[in-house]
C-alpha cells in the first residue's frame, strides 16, 4: 500500500534506471584529459623535457609544432614512464635544429586504443626569433661535436633585414625557414676541425649585417702503451702514447691524470706523454678526459725490472797508436752499486763491457793517426730492461805510427825510359801524414845504385836507366816517410831488356759478378806472387795504368775496378814478381752496339745479281766482339732480314734471284748488345744487255782514245815516223849528157812487149841486161805509180845461178853501172816464172836479129833458169803472134801456175835454191829498190784473192800513205 502512497509506478521506475544506467556506461568512454604539462629545455643538448599529470592511460599522443607558421614537427604516440616520487609522466625530445631557433608549442592527449581524449592545454617554449629580441643572431655557438655527425645550423635575421645566405666554411648551404625571421641548413658528415675550429657565418641580402659560429669537431681521446719505469732507483717515469689526434685544443683538449693526480708535463718526442712520480707505487692509473669522451689505462710492475739507466756523461780517453782508454761517469750515486752492461759504439762498430758500477772501457784494433767518435750506453746486468740514452758523441785520435811499404810497379814508356808508380796510400795506410818518398835503384851486376828524393803529392817518377846499360835488370826499391818514421821498402824487378810476345795468345775475359774473374796454372818460377795489371786496349803506351798484387800460391783473381766504362775494351796481362809477362786477356765490362755503322758500303751489279761490300768496323766504334753482320731488304718503312752472316771476316754479299727494279739494302753489324744503327745502299737493278753495250761502248771509247793518242804522237813525230819506216829513194846521179826529158819505164803486161837483148862490142860478160822496147801506144793504158812524183827507172838484171850480187850501200855506184847499158837500176829477186810468161812474141820481119842470150841461146828455153818474165796472161797474143811456141816454154808453164806471181810464197829466193827443189820452176825476183829492200810491185795473187785482200787494206794503207805524204817537206 505504500508505493502506491508515494505515487511511483513501476514503469516509471524502470525508465529512471534504464537512463542511470545509460550515462554511467557514458561517464566510463570519455578518456581524461593531461593536465598540468610542463616543458624544460636543455639548450646545450637540444632536448626538451615533458612533463605532465595523467590518469591511467598507457600511451600518449604528442604533438610538436613551430609556433609562429603552425608547421608540425614532431608529431606521435609515445609510451612515458612514470616518477615514482611525483607521479608525473615524463618523456623527453632530441630537436634536429637548436631550440633557440624558433618558439615551439607542445600539446599532449590520452590514447586507449582507438580513442584519444582532448588536448591539453598548449605550452609554448619561446624562441630567440621574438620580435622583443630583434638583433642578429646564430646557433648554436661553439659547440663540439664529434667526426662524423650532422649538425643543424640556424641564423636569425635582425628585425627588418632580409636574409642573405649561410656558409659552413667556404661552402654556401641550402637553407629551410622555420619563422618569419629564422632560417636553418643541416652540414652532413663532418670532418675534424682545424685548431681554431670551423667558422659559420650567415649575412643578410644587403651583406651589411653579419653574424656567425664556431664549431669544434674532434675525437674523444684514446691513449695507448702506458708503461712506468724509474731511472734513478727511487721515482717512477710513466709514459704512455697519446694516439690519434683528437683535433681538440685550449680548454677543449684532453687531460690527464695519473692516480688521481694530475699530470700536464709532456715527452720530447711526438705523441709520447710522460709523467713523473716522487716515489715507486707499483700500480698506477692513468684518466684521459675531453669534452667528447674519456679514457682510462692501467700499469703495474717491481722496481727491479723496470730500470732504464740515464746516458754516462763526462767522457775522456787516453790514447795510442793501436788502442785507447775512454772513460765516462754518472749522475746518480746508485748505479755505483748497480750491475751494468755498457755498449760503446766506435765510428761505425760496436764493442760491449760489463760490470758494477761500470765507468771505462779499453779500446783494440784502432788505427794509427785516425780520429775516431765514441758513445756509449748501459743497461742493468740482471733483469734487463731496455738500453739507457746514448752519452754525447766524444772524439779522439789515436797516435802516428810508420806506414806500411807502398803498392809499387813498374811501366815501359814510348821513349825507352821507366815509370815507378805506386798506390796513394789510404788513412790505414799511411798511418800518419806522409811526408814524402825514397827510390833507390840497384843494379846488382854493376853493384851501382841511384838515390830519388820524390815529393808526398806524386804518385809516379820517370827515370832513365841510362846509366845501367850493362845490366840485364834494375831492381827499383821505395820507402815512404811520416813523423814517425820510414815504411818498409817495396821493390819491383825492372827488365832492362823487354821481351815482345807478338805470339802470345790473348785468351777472352768474361765480365761477370762485377769483375773480371781470371784463371791461370802456377809459375814455379814465381816465388814471390804475381801482379795483374790492365788498361785501355785502344792505348798503346804512355796510358793510364792499374794493376794489383796477388799473393804466392793464388791462381784465380778477379779484377775489379771502379774505372770500368761500358764499351770498352781493356788489356789484362798477368807478370809474374820479376815482371815476366805470362798470360794476356781482352775483356768488356759491357758490351754495347756498335757506335758507328760499317763503313764503304758498296753496291754493284754482277749481271742479274748485286754485289754488297762494305769495310771493317774500326775496333774504337765496335764496344763490343763483332759476332757478325745482318743484311736487310727494305719493304717499305720495314726492313726485311735477306742474310745473316756469322763469320766477320766475311764482308760481302750477293743478292740473287732480283728482278728489275730500284732497291735498298742496309747492312748491320751486331754484338752480343745489339746491332748498330746500319748502313745503307742504293742500287737499281738494269737489264743485262744494256751492261754489255755499255761495256762494248766503253771498250770502243778507250780504243778510240788510245788510238788517237797514237795518231797524235805520230803527227807530232811524223818526220821521225817517215825517216825510220818510209825513208825518201834517192834520185840515181846519171853521168853524161841527160838533158833530154826522161820518160818512166814502161813494164806493162802485154803480150807484145818486146825484150832484145842487145849485143855491143864491150858487153860485161858478168851482165845479162835486157831492153825493154816501150809500146807507145799502150801507155795510157797503165796507170802512174801514185807513191812517188817522180817516174821510177829499172834495171833489169836476169837472174841466173849466180849468187845475187849485193848492193853497195851508195846507190850512185850502181845507177853508174846501169848507164852502161842505157837502161835504170831494178833488181828482181824471187820472181817465180812460169813457162807461158816466159814465152815473148817475135818481133817483125823487119827486126835485125831475134831475142836471145849470151851465147846465141833463146832466152827461156832449153837449160835456162829463169829470166824476166812481165805481168802478163799466157792466152794473150798480139794478132801478128805466128809462130809456136818452143817446146821448153811449154814444159815450164805446165809446170808453173800462170801468170806473173810477184811476193806470194816464193820457193825459190836465188838461183842457188833452184837446184835444192827440182820440182819447182825457176823464179825471178821482185823489182826493189836502189836504196830500199822494200817490194815495189804488188802481190800476184789470184784475181779472187787479191780483190778480197785489196778490199781490206785498202783503207789502213791509204791513211798510211797519207799520213807519210803529208809529212813530206
Amino acid at each position: 500500500m505504500l508505493p502506491l502512497r508515494l505515487g511511483y509506478s513501476p514503469g516509471r521506475l524502470f525508465c529512471f534506471l534504464v537512463a542511470f544506467s545509460v550515462l554511467q556506461a557514458h561517464a566510463k568512454d570519455v578518456l581524461p584529459v593531461p593536465e598540468q604539462v610542463s616543458v624544460s629545455p636543455n639548450m646545450s643538448a637540444q632536448q626538451l623535457s615533458i612533463s605532465w599529470v595523467g590518469t591511467g592511460a598507457s600511451a600518449f599522443d604528442i604533438m610538436i609544432l613551430r609556433t609562429e607558421l603552425n608547421e608540425t614537427v614532431f608529431h606521435e604516440t609515445v609510451s612515458a614512464s612514470v616518477d615514482s616520487v611525483t607521479g608525473r609522466h615524463m618523456w623527453n625530445w632530441t630537436s634536429f635544429e637548436p631550440l633557440e631557433c624558433t618558439s615551439l608549442s607542445v600539446r599532449i592527449c590520452s590514447r586507449d586504443g582507438e580513442r584519444t581524449s582532448e588536448w591539453s592545454n598548449t605550452q609554448i617554449l619561446q624562441g630567440m626569433d621574438l620580435p622583443s629580441n630583434d638583433r642578429f643572431q646564430m646557433y648554436p655557438q661553439d659547440r663540439i661535436v664529434p667526426v662524423g655527425v650532422n649538425t643543424t645550423f640556424c641564423c636569425i635575421v635582425e628585425e627588418g633585414k632580409e636574409f642573405g645566405s649561410l656558409r659552413y666554411g667556404n661552402l654556401v648551404m641550402n637553407t629551410t625557414r622555420l619563422s618569419r625571421r629564422s632560417y636553418a641548413s643541416t652540414a652532413f658528415v663532418q670532418r675534424a676541425s682545424g685548431r681554431t675550429g670551423t667558422n659559420v657565418v650567415c649575412n643578410d641580402k644587403l651583406k651589411s649585417k653579419i653574424t656567425g659560429a664556431v664549431i669544434f669537431v674532434g675525437y674523444p681521446p684514446q691513449p695507448s702503451d702506458l708503461v712506468c719505469e724509474t731511472r734513478d732507483l727511487i721515482s717512477a717515469v710513466c709514459q704512455w702514447n697519446d694516439g690519434r689526434d683528437t683535433h681538440l685544443y685550449g680548454r677543449r683538449r684532453t687531460n690527464y691524470s695519473l692516480n688521481k693526480r694530475s699530470c700536464t708535463s709532456s715527452s720530447h718526442q711526438a705523441k709520447l706523454r710522460a709523467c713523473t712520480l716522487d716515489n715507486w707505487e707499483g700500480n698506477w692509473t692513468l684518466e684521459a678526459v675531453n669534452p667528447l669522451g674519456k679514457s682510462v689505462l692501467i700499469d703495474a710492475a717491481e722496481i727491479g725490472s723496470r730500470i732504464n739507466p740515464v746516458a754516462p756523461i763526462s767522457l775522456t780517453s787516453i790514447n795510442k797508436s793501436w788502442n785507447a782508454t775512454v772513460s765516462w761517469g754518472w749522475q746518480h750515486s746508485t748505479y755505483l752499486s748497480l750491475a751494468l752492461i755498457c755498449q760503446v759504439q766506435l765510428n761505425k762498430s760496436m764493442q760491449t763491457f760489463g760490470g758494477v758500477g761500470l765507468q771505462s772501457a779499453f779500446l783494440t784494433n784502432l788505427y794509427p793517426d785516425k780520429t775516431y767518435v765514441v758513445q756509449v750506453r748501459c743497461g742493468a746486468q740482471k733483469n734487463f730492461w731496455k738500453w739507457g740514452n746514448w752519452s754525447q758523441p766524444y772524439s779522439f785520435k789515436t797516435q802516428p805510427d810508420v806506414p806500411v811499404a807502398p803498392d809499387i810497379w813498374q811501366d815501359i814508356n814510348s821513349d825507352g825510359t821507366r815509370t815507378i808508380m805506386w798506390k796513394p796510400t789510404s788513412e790505414q795506410e799511411s798511418r800518419g801524414q806522409i811526408t814524402g818518398y825514397e827510390v833507390t835503384l840497384w843494379s846488382p851486376q854493376q853493384q851501382q845504385s841511384q838515390y830519388l828524393e820524390i815529393p808526398a803529392t806524386q804518385t809516379s817518377v820517370r827515370v832513365s836507366l841510362t846509366e845501367f846499360v850493362n845490366s840485364s835488370k834494375v831492381i827499383a826499391n821505395m820507402v815512404a816517410k811520416n813523423i814517425a818514421g820510414e815504411s818498409p821498402p817495396a821493390s819491383v824487378v825492372i827488365p832492362l831488356q823487354v821481351a815482345v810476345h807478338k805470339l802470345m795468345t790473348v785468351s777472352k775475359a768474361v765480365y761477370m759478378d762485377g769483375g773480371f774473374p781470371l784463371l791461370w796454372l802456377n809459375d814455379t818460377n814465381s816465388s814471390c806472387g804475381y801482379v795483374v795489371e790492365w788498361r785501355d786496349s785502344l792505348c798503346q803506351l804512355d796510358c793510364p795504368l792499374e794493376w794489383m798484387k796477388v799473393t804466392t800460391g793464388t791462381t784465380n783473381v778477379s779484377v775489379v775496378s771502379a774505372n770500368f766504362q761500358p764499351g770498352v775494351r781493356y788489356n789484362i796481362a798477368l807478370y809474374s814478381c820479376s815482371s815476366e809477362l805470362l798470360q794476356r786477356w781482352q775483356g768488356y765490362s759491357q758490351e754495347l752496339a756498335p757506335s758507328s755503322p760499317v763503313p764503304q758500303l758498296a753496291t754493284n751489279q754482277q749481271g742479274s745479281d748485286i754485289l754488297l761490300t762494305w769495310g771493317e768496323i774500326p775496333v774504337v766504334n765496335r764496344r763490343g766482339y763483332l759476332l757478325g753482320y745482318n743484311i736487310y731488304i727494305s719493304d717499305g718503312p720495314q726492313l726485311e732480314l735477306l742474310a745473316n752472316i756469322p763469320n766477320t771476316e766475311i764482308r760481302k754479299y750477293t743478292v740473287k734471284g732480283l728482278s728489275l727494279g730500284s732497291y735498298k739494302f742496309t747492312v748491320k753489324a751486331y754484338t752480343a748488345a745489339g746491332e748498330d744503327s746500319g748502313a745503307t745502299g742504293s742500287i737499281s737493278l738494269e737489264s743485262y744487255t744494256d751492261w754489255l753495250i755499255l761495256e762494248i761502248l766503253a771498250s770502243l771509247g778507250t780504243t778510240a782514245l788510245f788510238l788517237a793518242v797514237i795518231t797524235l804522237i805520230c803527227y807530232k813525230k811524223r818526220k821521225w815516223v817517215k825517216k825510220t819506216f818510209y825513208p825518201d829513194i834517192p834520185e840515181p846521179k846519171l853521168p853524161g849528157d841527160w838533158s833530154s826529158t826522161q820518160g818512166p819505164l814502161d813494164v806493162k803486161p802485154s803480150p807484145h812487149n818486146l825484150v832484145h837483148v842487145v849485143d855491143k862490142a864491150e858487153w860485161d860478160s858478168s851482165k845479162e841486161v835486157l831492153v825493154v822496147i816501150p809500146e807507145e801506144d799502150e801507155e795510157d793504158d797503165v796507170p802512174d805509180d801514185t807513191d812517188e812524183a817522180t817516174s821510177l827507172r829499172y834495171y833489169n838484171q836476169v837472174v841466173d845461178e849466180r849468187p845475187i850480187r849485193p848492193r853497195y850501200p851508195d846507190s850512185s855506184e850502181s845507177s853508174a853501172s846501169s848507164l852502161d847499158s842505157a837502161s835504170t837500176d831494178v833488181t828482181y829477186t824471187g820472181i817465180q816464172t812460169t813457162g807461158s810468161s816466159l814465152v815473148f812474141p817475135l818481133e817483125p820481119q823487119d827486126s835485125t836479129e831475134g831475142l836471145r842470150t849470151q851465147g846465141d841461146q833463146p832466152l827461156g828455153g832449153g837449160d835456162a833458169e829463169g829470166g824476166y818474165r812481165p805481168q802478163m796472161h799466157p792466152q794473150l797474143q798480139s794478132e801478128d803472134f805466128s809462130q809456136a811456141p818452143d817446146a821448153s816454154f811449154m814444159e815450164l808453164d805446165a809446170d808453173c801456175p800462170s801468170g806473173y806471181k810477184p811476193q806470194v810464197n816464193w820457193s825459190l829466193n836465188s838461183p842457188g835454191e833452184a837446184a835444192e827443189n827440182r820440182d819447182a820452176a825457176p823464179c825471178l825476183g821482185s823489182p826493189t829498190s836502189v836504196a830500199s829492200t822494200q817490194f815495189l810491185l804488188h802481190d800476184g795473187e789470184s784475181e779472187e784473192h787479191a780483190d778480197e785482200k785489196r778490199h781490206q787494206t785498202s783503207s789502213a794503207a791509204s791513211w798510211f800513205s797519207n799520213l807519210i805524204s803529208s809529212s813530206k817537206p
